[in-house]
């Protein structure tokens, strides 16, 4: 299958790094991207600013790949999400040229004239990958090796608790968002709930917060699932100062007023009634009276275009098995992530690969330079250089923050101290 080139699916951070890694190693790569440019979908959350500093949002590979040309790299700083594409994954595309396909969608990948069932001469078929255009047109594209970094962004988890839409969250789809807002002028003086515990819900929560302090009539409510998850993350005991500066902030708008926080909601229903909304909690609790909803619950896995393959993911996560027990939120709390590579990543499949967000499937835990150390990883593999595939070159910083330790409903029990108040704000959240 020598002359089938490694197809690379998805033209984000990681998906560009190991063509640049593959690329380095003279392999033939194909990167087929659904957006009409690279890192489409970090572009759509361009006003954020990363937590992550210049030097852990650059691959090593394209970093040698980009100075080749005479691109510096940015020296310091946090930038946002299209600062890192100007400055970076843009110029990075524009250097692997051709090799990119725009505007093309992977609807599916399997085995040339193998579906999943069959066993015979699956191992010397080159694989199938099967595209769409934005006018509907069809391909196919014929690949030795298949690398999915695909991501997680086009598939947000829903509001309701259980994993499934809440009643009536399709219903009320024009007054629920699930990205995190920028301008959020139009909601002056209304009551706007936030509802997820990670950093997207923070971000959302500190630009409606900055609304209220200019419009005081504007009422600002974050719901969060956990009964005693720590509100504030790690503190000083993050090494990535942004992302501890984040809380610290969460913190002082909540002291001051300006934030109502209930912990322990889990949403069931949103009835519309009277140009509001209502969310019902399913223990009864309510909150009335809100006129939009930005649900930041996370991201999951499309795993379907995939299901001709013979993949091994973790029925809990969805994530690669051979990662899952390091990444898994319920047991992951302080400390860095263990890096994972080749070994971690294989799958049943020969010569298939999930790498990136993806790979981590539902767990939050995921950073760029756990990608990089992916791609690298699995580009060396491919190279036939096993010992620097087998290597591990990623150093992360110390996270600081505690992940699911402890119980779902009790505070504490993980190397973070969680807050045992369980109600902050102004008044309690019973009745809006």
């Amino acid at each position: 299958m020598s002359e089938h080139p490694v197809v690379v699916i998805g033209a984000g951070p990681q998906g560009l790094a190991v063509a640049a890694h593959l690329t380095e190693r003279g392999i033939d790569v194909a990167v087929i991207e659904r957006g009409d440019r690279a890192a489409a979908a970090v572009a759509e959350w361009g006003h954020v600013r990363l937590f992550s500093g210049w030097p852990e949002l650059i691959d090593s590979a394209s970093r040698r790949l980009l100075e080749s040309s005479g691109w510096s790299a940015p020296g310091s700083g946090h930038p946002t999400g299209a600062e890192w594409v100007s400055g970076y994954l843009a110029p990075l595309a524009a250097a692997l040229g051709e090799r990119i396909t725009y505007g093309t969608t992977v609807t599916g990948v399997a085995r040339a004239g193998r579906d999943k069932v069959v066993d015979g001469g699956r191992g010397q078929q080159p694989f199938v990958v099967h595209t769409a255009d934005a006018a509907g047109g069809e391909d196919r594209v014929l690949a030795r090796v298949v690398i999915d970094a695909s991501g997680t962004w086009t598939h947000t988890n829903p509001a309701g608790a259980d994993g499934w839409p809440a009643r009536g969250e399709s219903r009320a789809s024009d007054r629920i968002s699930y990205r995190i807002p920028d301008d959020v002028a139009e909601f002056a003086g209304r009551h706007i709930v936030v509802v997820g515990a990670g950093h997207s819900a923070i971000h959302a929560v500190l630009r409606l917060s900055d609304l209220a302090r200019i419009s005081p009539s504007t009422r600002v409510t974050w719901l969060r699932r956990r009964g005693g998850a720590d509100v504030f993350g790690g503190g000083a005991g993050d090494d990535l100062p942004e992302r501890a500066a984040l809380g610290s902030r969460a913190r002082q708008v909540i002291d001051a007023g300006l934030v109502d926080v209930s912990t322990g909601f889990r949403i069931a229903e949103f009835r519309e009634a009277n140009d509001a909304l209502t969310v019902t909690a399913e223990d009864g609790h309510e909150v009335a009276g809100v006129a939009h909803v930005f649900a930041l619950t996370g991201f999951r896995p499309d795993i379907g275009m995939l299901r001709e393959l013979r993949t091994d993911l973790d029925p809990a996560l969805e994530a690669v098995s051979g990662i899952a027990a390091h990444i898994d939120p319920n047991l992951h709390s302080c400390g860095s992530v263990p890096a994972t590579g080749v070994r971690e990543l294989a799958q049943p499949e020969p010569g298939f690969f999930i790498i990136g967000a993806k790979s981590y499937g539902r767990a939050p835990t995921f950073l760029a330079l756990t990608g990089y150390e992916q791609a690298r990883s699995v580009a060396a593999h491919l190279g036939g250089d096993h010992e620097a595939a087998a290597r591990n070159e990623l150093v992360l910083p110390e996270t600081g923050v505690c992940g699911g330790a402890g119980d779902f409903d009790e505070a504490g029990g993980g190397c973070c101290a969680a807050p045992t108040v369980l109600q902050i704000g102004r008044a309690p959240l019973s009745i809006g």
